[in-house]
């Protein structure tokens, strides 16, 4: 009797679906570097390391790399990526904080005086799905 209420209380959370997302990087100039990607869950520590939930890094592939994150809840997000060309795992800036190395966003183009939001870049998960991303 106690295993099988057990597995009654535990079946909710064994049928939560987790997904995958594909993440298709177009505009790859070349096949140097790292595509580095970045999954966000919220506006807080949005484009900020601790607010990562989770990231990839996958040799870059000259036209379009694509980007599997797996085992992921539905839920709210916002993917931000970049090409680091020089493979130093950080995003290059020039001495004002302008990107020297191209970078894109889920659903959002860079801004011309800043980064987009998280609202911009927001996806719902519901169902493993595939999105493109331009880098600029």
């Amino acid at each position: 009797m106690k295993a099988g209420w057990l597995l009654g209380l535990m079946a909710p959370m064994m049928l939560q679906a987790q997904n995958r997302l594909e993440v298709r990087v177009e505009g790859v100039e070349t096949s140097t570097g790292l595509i580095q990607v970045a999954l966000f869950t919220a506006q807080k520590g949005f484009l900020k390391d601790e607010g990562v939930y989770r990231s990839a890094s996958i040799q870059a592939v000259k036209g379009t790399t694509r980007v599997l994150l797996e085992d992921l809840p539905q839920g709210t997000y916002a993917v931000a990526i970049f090409h680091d060309l020089n493979e130093n795992l950080e995003l290059d800036t020039n001495w004002i904080g302008i990107p020297k190395e191209p970078m894109g966003f889920s659903n959002a183009r860079v801004k011309a005086f800043g980064p987009p939001s998280f609202e911009d870049c927001r996806i719902d998960l519901t169902h493993d799905m595939s999105i493109s991303v331009r880098l600029e």
